[in-house]
């Protein structure tokens, strides 16, 4: 199974998209929906420009590719729907894969109990402690996904 094209828009929504690199919050190199440009630590020439929609799609696809094995490999007898499998993929494109690893929504997904998984991504909106809006509205959107 791969990330659709509604997966791909809640990304977009929530991580923003940049058509010129820039720094980000910790002063890394990045360019698109977050693409890391090498170490971050310089911009290349060739990366030094103004990105098509097209060319961000592409290497969107594959970033994508190492959230979509990891769901594979973490979650091998799960059978999801479209639908769940794209809330997965934001979520771990947002959090990574070692925090679903660890998950207690993992643990739900594993036990078969969707419900109680859905719920869980409700629980990963804070950071320092604090719940932050933006992340609160993104795992809402993700769990309204999850459970369509």
């Amino acid at each position: 199974m791969n990330i659709s094209d509604v997966g791909i828009s809640i990304i977009k929504q929530f991580e923003g998209v940049r058509n010129r690199p820039y720094r980000d919050c910790i002063g890394l190199w990045t360019v698109g929906v977050g693409h890391l440009i090498g170490d971050g630590k310089s911009l290349p020439e060739s990366w030094n420009k103004t990105f098509t929609e097209e060319e961000i799609n592409s290497i969107l696809k594959q970033d994508l590719k190492r959230f979509e094995i990891g769901i594979h490999r973490l979650l091998p007898k799960v059978i999801l729907k479209q639908c769940e499998y794209d809330a997965l993929c934001s979520f771990t494109f947002n959090l990574g894969l070692g925090t679903l690893q660890r998950s207690t929504l993992r643990q739900a997904l594993l036990r078969g109990d969707k419900k109680t998984a859905g719920e869980k991504i409700l629980k990963y909106c804070y950071a320092g402690g604090k719940v932050v809006k933006g992340l609160q509205k993104r795992r809402i959107a993700e769990y309204n996904l999850f459970k369509q």
